[in-house]
């Protein structure tokens, strides 16, 4: 696909990158769209990565949709120089089985990132004691639904446009990791029938980070866990339509999850959903709170996720 074409295909808005992926012999590009505007959320940058035979054939693909976009791909944009490498993990997908490859688009953030990832509904469901507290420590309150108006009534029908895509919720699905795993489960609790699939790889449920929160770990533990459950059992999707998966590590951050965690999994059965079937929830010892530890399981959501 040269400049031309990728001009045409996008319908005029104008990617500013073309970038052959830096995998060993590899066709797959990434476009990149700088400062991409936006009705309701600031601008902010996209990538998205293609299959290395999507200039080659007339397949439509699925759509992963991922945020914290800037860590996904190459490590010059990636927090602490380590990225995900989805580009890779999907390329082995490939290989695996044809056909299994998919469209990744990656969502940068922006400096309201906790805000915009903080999920409004749970906020919502505090008590003004708990909500206060957040807002405070996020510097404003939740901006978590224009964020995803945003995804979804203008990123999304951009790429359903502009690329050979699979557009039904049975091929579209969400991802992210830390409070980018909040704003996954919060978006297919919100758009349950755009969005198939969601992984939330070490959901950030305490939702706050002053160290006082992890000093003393039951400070906040209940009321946050009540917020949640009463969120997820109001907004939660009918059982046998959707897949969410959920795990954490066990090390530094990650370790502060597992009270949580638990608490989501019971409202989760109570709830009718079945593990290993509508959704995961899996533990990785010695796991970190990283973009290492992300990229080295990476392919057990998106497996059980994308088949």
């Amino acid at each position: 696909m040269d400049r031309r074409t990728l001009i045409a295909a996008t319908g005029g808005l104008m990617a500013s990158a073309l970038i052959a992926n830096t995998s060993d012999a590899s066709e797959a590009m990434i476009i990149r769209y700088e400062a991409m505007p936006s009705r309701y959320t600031a601008a902010r940058n996209v990538s998205v990565w293609l299959p290395a035979d999507y200039g080659k054939s007339n397949r439509r693909y699925p759509v992963l949709y991922m945020h914290d976009g800037q860590n996904i791909f190459g490590a010059s944009h990636a927090y602490g120089g380590q990225s995900w490498r989805v580009d890779l993990a999907m390329e082995a997908r490939q290989r695996a089985v044809a056909g299994s490859d998919a469209i990744v688009v990656g969502i940068w953030n922006t400096s309201t990132r906790r805000q915009d990832f903080s999920p409004a509904g749970v906020e919502a469901a505090m008590d003004d004691k708990l909500r206060a507290r957040t807002a405070a420590e996020h510097e404003g309150p939740a901006l978590s639904d224009d964020y995803l108006r945003f995804l979804v009534e203008e990123l999304k029908p951009m790429i359903d446009r502009d690329y050979r895509t699979k557009p039904g919720k049975a091929s579209t699905f969400i991802m992210g990791s830390s409070m980018g795993g909040l704003i996954s489960l919060y978006g297919i609790c919100e758009y349950p029938k755009v969005f198939g699939g969601a992984g939330c790889l070490s959901t950030h449920w305490t939702l706050l980070s002053a160290a006082e929160s992890y000093s003393k770990p039951d400070l906040e533990t209940p009321a946050m866990i009540q917020a949640f459950a009463t969120y997820l059992k109001r907004k939660l999707p009918k059982a046998g339509q959707n897949k969410i998966w959920m795990d954490h590590g066990t090390i530094n951050l990650d370790s502060f999850y597992q009270p949580y965690q638990l608490a989501m999994d019971q409202v989760f059965q109570d709830l009718g959903w079945q593990q290993g079937k509508d959704f995961e929830s899996r533990v990785y010892e010695g796991a970190d709170h990283n973009e290492a530890s992300w990229r080295a399981r990476l392919h057990d959501p998106l497996t059980f996720l994308m088949g």
